[in-house]
């Protein structure tokens, strides 16, 4: 295959032999080094090299302006702005939401060469009819809105006159001063120019070729097959069309460059692929069966992203054998590990309050990589106050706590500095930062994070000077916004040799090259093309009146640069995600529907790569008894077996393996709120301490009203004691606080109730027990501990309580059949009860005992105690008594289950939950 530069280098060298009298203007610089390529390899003998321009650089040339940075321009058009009209301006970070609007709008504007006296004033005309009200006077709102609009053509011209005055200009002023310079470089140019590839031009563009077509000995070669030409409503050939028929210089003239390529027969696959990620893994695929079968046409093969977010994952799932690549596209900044880093540290200092920092904020920042490997190259340990934050409960942090426990050091100053919403000082800081990481030994071995520190060096000088010449950038808010801008349109260039190994590129990297074998992903609608989109302050129908491009244009563009990356190629393999999705593209491309219904291409080959789907098995966790394992088992069983833990291998045996033998609990993290459990504490160490002097004493009336004054401020220490230094002074934790106050004043109030018609003493609380059982076939002590929340004489009759501050219904206290105690966790509450028990009857051996046992759910406190009862059936009578012969049959069931934990035959297997 012979491509579209190799056929033109051809066709110039034939009728030139001085190449150093040339000028090769291109539609991207990228294409320039391929050009040099084809002449080096056409030539025999050394000249002087032509110039070579791509069409942004020679306009540029043409103009005698330099381009200004995007960021300039911003802070430019903001001068603007703020120095036309006398009405209420928006701050510099609100204008930062629509200023790049606007930017684009002036640069389309100037591109076209618009009149743009007429175009604003019809928008500001269109404005005011949008609000039109029927009251006389608007409102001041609406005032200053339409004040914008009618001084958007001073905004505009103002913009243009500060930036011209320093010899700098945006892309469309450029592009009109090159217009009007046009004569001045015609009349110094002395050599030949010759423009190649070029399809969708503005209006400045094409009266600048025109005018060097006319005027001076140059030729202009298209890159298009006749194909697309003939047909007259084929997209890829809209543009050329159109100047076949507007261009004097191209009238009853042949088109130099064009080529019968595109009918030639292919290989093209169009090929359906769940997912973006899926795409990319689908290319490795492919380019592992090129590799293997077909190595060589991968010589020149091309890797076209329609989505260019999928670099990073696609450079992951290139196959390692194949031997080289290269990116001609460059990374967003916004992408990189390093600017979530700045723009983390942005937002941390900027949410700080009068409280200090908020513990997600900082540990978000403390455990980021970059602040990670910045302590670990100065030795600093955050450990201590990672855990001091989460032991304590500290929801707010301030600089004294942090300077406590961080050790005084250049990069903690730098990272926790008051700059009192100081950007100049930040920006300083990062700079200093960035100098820091530089020195890292680990930073120095990684020439891409290097290469990233650089870019943003440079990005933080750049903003450091514009803060010094211009006042808007006065908070941390405008600087967050506008760093965040420029790090969406900021690329970090990739070095490579464009020549060799498969090129990774986007769809406009790829203007004028030609590859013998292309991949091409993401082509869904609103990827390739692009959609509707209209970002832009201009009507619809203001475009279409002004010939400024609408996305109809844009769709043409897509257009051409898909087919004709499809011209000379011999493989083509075309993906598209099958799963449409709203932010990542629709469904498939229009693109694809026009390829598949053309008559003229029998070659295609469509396929839905779908996976082989096997049906969702979840494999059971089982952990065999290992004799180190038995041993912790006969461990744990001598320093005693709880309820809840016993309760809990009912539930699933690999919770109680991980929780209570492993001791394997939840990682300890702020309660920002109160958790369950903590809740739990508060109320049971309040209740204690409030009835701990009523301990032997039968409650009255009157003693149950003094512990009620005690209520709030035990419920306070308590709250201490249990959440630390955790606030509750405001939000759920207030309402927490008084949920408990409200949860024991009114079981107070119960009590006082049942005072009335029953007699209650109290005989323990929190009472510890612990009590050894024997387990036919178990030569080892088995103990059962637990704690007693409350043992009270109720009408005589001994109860054994228990409270719980969640759930429980009656139907979870009352049994039939035993065997469901050791089998079903809803009988959970039931099981705990009979445990408390048989501990209790344990050590009282001497009496002949007949207790009650229940649950006081403080959640559905209207329910009562809860009492367990075993019951003969679903209606018949219930009986509430705890006797021996009861206890005995539950300490058989008891000693079975445990048999069963510490019987090593039997692996700990899971259980549904």
């Amino acid at each position: 295959m012979q491509s579209f530069i190799q056929d033109v280098v051809q066709d110039v060298l034939k009728n030139n032999s001085d190449l150093g009298k040339t000028i090769f203007i291109l539609p991207s610089k990228r294409a320039g080094v391929f050009l040099k390529k084809a002449l080096s390899s056409s030539l025999t003998k050394t000249i002087l090299a032509p110039e070579i321009y791509s069409i942004e650089d020679f306009i540029e040339k043409v103009s005698k302006l330099v381009t200004a940075n995007t960021t300039t321009q911003l802070f430019e058009l903001y001068n603007a702005y703020l120095n036309v009209g006398d009405y209420d301006k928006e701050s510099f970070d609100s204008f930062l939401k629509w200023g790049q609007i606007l930017l684009q709008d002036f640069n389309e504007v100037d591109r076209y060469l618009v009149d743009a006296n007429s175009l604003y004033q019809n928008v500001a005309a269109i404005q005011e009819v949008n609000h039109w009200s029927i009251n006389s006077d608007n409102s001041e709102m609406i005032e200053n809105y339409l004040h914008f609009w009618r001084h958007l053509e001073a905004i505009y011209n103002k913009f243009n006159d500060n930036l011209l005055k320093q010899g700098l200009g945006h892309q469309g002023l450029i592009y009109k001063t090159s217009v009007s310079e046009l004569n001045n470089y015609i009349a110094s140019a002395n050599k030949q120019h010759f423009f190649l590839g070029f399809n969708a031009l503005n209006t400045a563009e094409s009266i600048l070729i025109q005018t060097i077509l006319e005027q001076t000995n140059a030729a202009i070669y298209w890159d298009i097959d006749p194909y697309f030409l003939k047909d007259n409503i084929h997209d890829a050939g809209y543009f050329i069309r159109q100047y076949q028929k507007t261009w004097k210089v191209l009238k009853d003239k042949p088109l130099a460059g064009l080529t019968n390529y595109y009918n030639t027969e292919k290989h093209i696959e169009i090929i359906g692929v769940p997912k973006n990620v899926s795409q990319v893994n689908y290319v490795g695929d492919i380019l592992n069966n090129i590799q293997n079968n077909t190595p060589e046409t991968l010589r020149n093969a091309a890797i076209v992203l329609g989505n260019e977010e999928l670099m990073n994952p696609l450079l992951n799932s290139i196959p390692e054998s194949i031997p080289a690549t290269n990116i001609t596209m460059g990374q967003k900044l916004e992408s990189t590990t390093l600017a979530s880093f700045f723009t983390n540290l942005i937002e941390f200092h900027e949410q700080k309050t009068d409280k200090g920092w908020f513990y997600k904020h900082l540990l978000n920042l403390l455990t980021h990589s970059y602040a990670v490997l910045l302590f670990e190259a100065n030795d600093v340990s955050t450990n201590q106050l990672i855990s001091k934050i989460k032991l304590n409960n500290w929801s707010y942090i301030n600089n004294d706590q942090i300077s406590t426990l961080l050790p005084k050091n250049a990069t903690v100053s730098l990272l926790f500095e008051d700059i009192k919403n100081d950007p100049n000082r930040l920006i300083e800081n990062f700079l200093a930062l960035i100098s820091s990481m530089r020195s890292i030994e680990a930073v120095k071995q990684n020439p891409l994070l290097l290469e990233q520190l650089y870019k943003f060096f440079t990005l933080f000088n750049q903003l450091k000077d514009l803060c010094n010449n211009f006042t808007y950038i006065n908070n941390l808010k405008s600087l967050k916004h506008l760093f965040k801008q420029l790090l969406s349109s900021e690329t970090l260039d990739f070095q490579g040799n464009p020549i060799e190994g498969i090129q990774i590129m986007g769809m406009l990297e790829s203007r004028l090259l030609d590859f013998e074998t292309i991949i091409i992903t993401s082509v869904n609608e609103g990827v390739l093309p692009s959609g509707k989109s209209n970002n832009s302050f201009i009507p619809f129908d203001l475009k279409t009146k002004n010939g400024l491009p609408t996305y109809k244009e844009k769709d043409a563009v897509y257009t051409y640069h898909f087919y004709r990356l499809l011209q000379r190629a011999k493989n083509v393999y075309i993906l598209y995600n099958t799963e449409p999705d709203a932010l990542e593209g629709g469904e498939r491309s229009r693109l694809i529907t026009q390829l598949i219904t053309d008559d003229n291409r029998t070659d295609i080959k469509s396929v839905i790569a779908t996976p082989t789907i096997q049906p969702i098995t979840k494999e059971i966790e089982q952990v065999e008894k290992t004799k180190s394992l038995i041993d912790l088992i006969q461990q744990k069983a001598k320093k005693g077996f709880s309820p809840s833990s016993l309760s809990n291998y009912i539930r699933n045996p690999i919770d109680f393996y991980k929780q209570n033998l492993l001791n394997i609990n939840e990682v300890m993290q702020v309660e920002e709120t109160l958790a369950p459990n903590t809740f739990g504490t508060i109320v049971h160490d309040s209740l204690e301490e409030l009835y701990t002097p009523l301990v032997g004493k039968t409650l009255t009336e009157d003693l149950l009203n003094d512990i009620r004054k005690n209520v709030t401020s035990s419920v306070a220490r308590n709250f201490e004691k249990t959440y630390k230094e955790g606030n509750i002074s405001s939000g759920k934790n207030y309402i927490s606080f008084h949920v408990i106050l409200k949860y024991i004043q009114t079981f107070i109030d119960a009590e006082v109730t049942a005072l009335k018609d029953h007699s209650i003493k109290i005989i323990a609380l929190e009472q510890s027990l612990s009590v050894p059982l024997e387990v036919p076939g178990l030569d080892f002590p088995i103990i059962l501990k637990g704690k007693l929340d409350r043992v009270d004489e109720f009408d005589g009759i001994t109860r054994i309580i228990d409270y719980k501050t969640g759930k429980v219904e009656r139907r979870n206290v009352e049994l039939m059949d035993w065997d469901v105690l050791t089998e079903e966790y809803q009988f959970s509450k039931a099981f705990q009860l009979l445990c408390y028990a048989l501990m209790f009857f344990k050590t009282h051996p001497a009496e002949n005992l007949s207790i009650q046992a229940g649950i006081i759910s403080l959640k559905n406190f209207a329910d009562g105690t809860l009492l367990f009862a075993q019951k003969e059936s679903a209606r018949g009578p219930k009986n509430h008594i705890i006797n021996n012969e009861m206890i005995l049959d539950f300490e058989q069931i008891l000693g079975q289950l445990i048999t069963e934990i510490c019987n090593a035959d039997l692996p700990f297997t899971e259980k549904e939950v």
